[in-house]
């Protein structure tokens, strides 16, 4: 049996909100987010508005540049939720199978319901009818047999439309679109796939699970599950991360350096690790450090060549300590973070570049014994304790 899912997408949701309250505003360009002479950032935007370039987590004085004559309002986070409950409730009332992803998104799953419900076409008229009548908004509706393609479809229908993928035909309506398109995929892989001479989900199905895998490591077999249009489910785990980052809380507060530094190198292991699995690069390092008061430091690094080699991140890391730390004050948790990701290539000196690749030799070696017998397999001296 096909999966029929739904993916339910509310039209400029605060700004239909807001047209409740005020008629007035419906054809005219808003946004909502506050005043333009403030250091805010754009919640949401009318149609009219994203005509001129506006568009969410925009600085509010950008919006006010691209679109002068726009209507600002400081927006009414009570009255969205409100609607959005009330949305929610008419989600349930067709289905007990429904996952509410934002406050004016969710996805419905109507497998097995043909009996129940007919045909999901005219199903998808009925739900948009009932949320229009009932609480005067609109929005768009995407069906396929995967969430990934329900969703590409309801924004491809925008606005107030609905837009039905017939099994089999996942991958044709996601050929032609950009890779950006794809949930999942952000900038920096798009950048990369740009590089590669990728633009196109077409493009990207064509280079295949084995291309991709030795691109992208665990995550090229997600990307081409993406662009064939199938379910990525048990595989997003491997979405691109903003950054990477893992935290340790001790049983006993402590001021031990050796129980410190062994801490630090056992975490810095783990988020290497992460980083390699996701063939990416970090260039900026961060200490995060708990006392026994609950006072919190949090030192960053920004290095001149991206890395992704325990031994340079672990160098940065105690560098970072040794300005945050006394040696008496007792810890409570320490925390180590790497962002300011990307995927190379590196740029290196070329004096070190035998070295690094001596380094990232032996890491890799430790990751394919990791990956056969887990990760406390085999560790650094400086990280056992």
């Amino acid at each position: 049996m096909d999966s029929i899912i739904f993916h339910a997408d509310m039209d400029a949701f605060f700004v239909s909100v807001e047209e409740l309250f005020d008629p007035s505003l419906k054809g005219k360009a808003v946004v909502v987010g506050g005043s333009p002479d403030q250091r805010g950032v754009v919640s949401a935007a009318s149609y009219e508005a994203r005509k001129f370039g506006v568009h969410s987590a925009l600085p509010l004085v950008t919006a006010k540049q691209l679109c002068p004559h726009a209507v600002f309002l400081p927006g009414r986070h009570d009255k969205y939720v409100q609607y959005s409950r009330k949305v929610e409730r008419i989600f349930q009332r067709f289905t007990p199978s429904v996952e509410m992803v934002s406050i004016d998104e969710a996805y419905l799953d109507f497998t097995g319901s043909g009996r129940l419900h007919g045909h999901p076409l005219p199903l998808a008229h009925r739900l948009r009818g009932e949320i229009e009548h009932q609480t005067g908004l609109s929005v768009s509706i995407g069906i396929s047999r995967t969430k990934l393609v329900s969703k590409v479809a309801s924004d491809l229908a925008k606005p107030r439309g609905i837009l039905s993928v017939l099994p089999g035909h996942e991958a044709a309506l996601l050929a032609p679109l950009r890779v950006g398109k794809l949930p999942g995929i952000g900038k920096v892989t798009e950048k990369r796939l740009h590089d590669l001479g990728v633009t196109t989900v077409g493009q990207l199905a064509s280079l295949g699970p084995r291309i991709l895998n030795d691109l992208f490591g665990q995550w090229g077999e997600s990307l081409h599950r993406k662009s064939q249009g199938l379910n990525t489910a048990h595989f997003d785990f491997h979405e691109e991360p903003k950054s990477i980052s893992n935290e340790h809380t001790f049983v006993h507060d402590t001021c031990d350096a050796e129980e410190v530094h062994a801490t630090l190198a056992h975490l810095v292991e783990r988020t290497a690790h992460r980083l390699r699995d996701h063939q990416m690069f970090a260039s900026t390092i961060t200490l995060k450090l708990r006392d026994l008061d609950f006072q919190t430091i949090t030192r960053a690094v920004s290095l001149e060549e991206p890395t992704q080699l325990d031994c340079e991140i672990l160098d940065s890391i105690f560098q970072l300590l040794k300005k945050s730390w006394d040696g008496k004050l007792k810890i409570r948790l320490l925390g180590v973070a790497l962002s300011g990701l990307g995927y190379g290539p590196l740029q290196e000196h070329l004096f070190q570049r035998e070295s690094r690749e001596k380094r990232t030799r032996l890491y890799e070696a430790a990751d394919k014994i990791r990956g056969k017998f887990g990760f406390d397999s085999i560790s650094s001296a400086r990280a056992v304790k």
